[in-house]
């Protein structure tokens, strides 16, 4: 039998393990073995977006200088080749400067826009330390076990920016199982073999 505890049901029954040391993701993240196994990290519910592109702008506007630096100094000393590659410098870091936080601002906007959509399959969800899956009880908004890394794949999908894991995190090659739907795709899609 389960009973409400301070961070939902307590005594939570793994499907995969049948143990009963779940917790929600929420608290896995922050709790007693997060920082050793990674958690934090392999549970997080979108990309950390909390910079505006600023030190981005200030990066490439110290570059910028550099190479206005540079041109100064060849024209300054009657050498051409120096003048014409600060010019090119300075050029190619306004324009590689402006291409990367206009970047930054749409990877923030796609995080902030998918924001809800995550935390609708995210915040039910809990992990299991005895078999490391995670699941949501009863199978709502989703069902089936999954790893942390096909967790993470399967909520930054459904919340739009799945495009932004990380080369090197184990989530971006991640499958997540078909048979995993949101509430939202197990209405709108019909169930394998039954229908176009």
């Amino acid at each position: 039998m389960e009973s409400e505890g301070a961070g939902g049901p307590a005594g939570t029954v793994c499907p995969r393990c049948g143990e009963a040391r779940a917790r929600t993701v929420e608290q896995a993240r922050g709790g007693k073995g997060a920082l050793r196994d990674d958690l934090y990290g392999r549970l997080a519910p979108g990309p950390d977006k909390t910079g505006d592109g600023c030190m981005h702008a200030a990066q490439g506007m110290v570059l910028t200088g550099l190479g206005i630096a540079l041109a100064y100094t060849g024209v300054q000393q009657g050498r051409s080749l120096y003048t014409i590659a600060g010019v090119a410098l300075a050029l190619l870091c306004v324009i590689g400067t402006l291409v990367v936080v206009r970047g930054d601002g749409r990877e923030k906007a796609a995080a902030e826009d998918g924001a809800q959509r995550a935390e609708r399959v995210w915040r039910p969800a809990y992990y299991c330390s005895g078999c490391s899956s995670v699941f949501c009880p009863g199978g709502t908004p989703w069902r089936g076990a999954l790893t942390p890394e096909q967790f993470k794949k399967f909520v930054w999908t459904e919340a739009g920016y799945a495009d932004q894991l990380l080369a090197g995190d184990k989530a971006k090659d991640a499958t997540v199982p078909a048979d995993v739907l949101s509430v939202g795709d197990r209405t709108a899609r019909p169930a394998p073999g039954h229908g176009a």
